[in-house]
């Protein structure tokens, strides 16, 4: 199995905490995928507020913002057996449901010689 990491972006307000409800369902759905053994690492939630943008010509800007209007929220890694399974898993998140999006990338290892 290979590792994918998914990366959960939203375009609402980055400092609002979750819901019971909605920490609910995020848990559910997160341990559907460690009972199938498909879970790397759990990831963390990312700060909004504490976060900066190195960019070239030392250049650093404000914001984990990829667009003006959204946000990285997150990641975890998932083990998958080929990407679509890894968007496949992805598609069930909840996120998507309040009108974020996961962005799923493979993790490269030395050995991979497809980037």
């Amino acid at each position: 199995m290979k590792e994918f990491v998914l990366i959960f972006r939203s375009s609402r307000n980055p400092h609002a905490n979750p819901s019971p409800e909605q920490v609910q369902v995020r848990m559910n759905w997160l341990g559907g995928i460690a009972a199938q053994n498909k879970l790397a690492d759990k990831g963390n939630r990312l700060s909004a507020v504490q976060a900066k943008v190195v960019q070239p010509g030392s250049r650093v800007a404000d914001g984990p913002y990829i667009v003006a209007t959204e946000f990285v929220n997150g990641y975890m890694i998932v083990k998958a057996g080929s990407i679509e399974e890894a968007v496949e898993i992805a598609q069930s998140n909840p996120i998507l449901k309040a009108g974020g999006n996961v962005e799923v990338r493979a993790v490269l290892t030395p050995d991979d010689k497809d980037q």
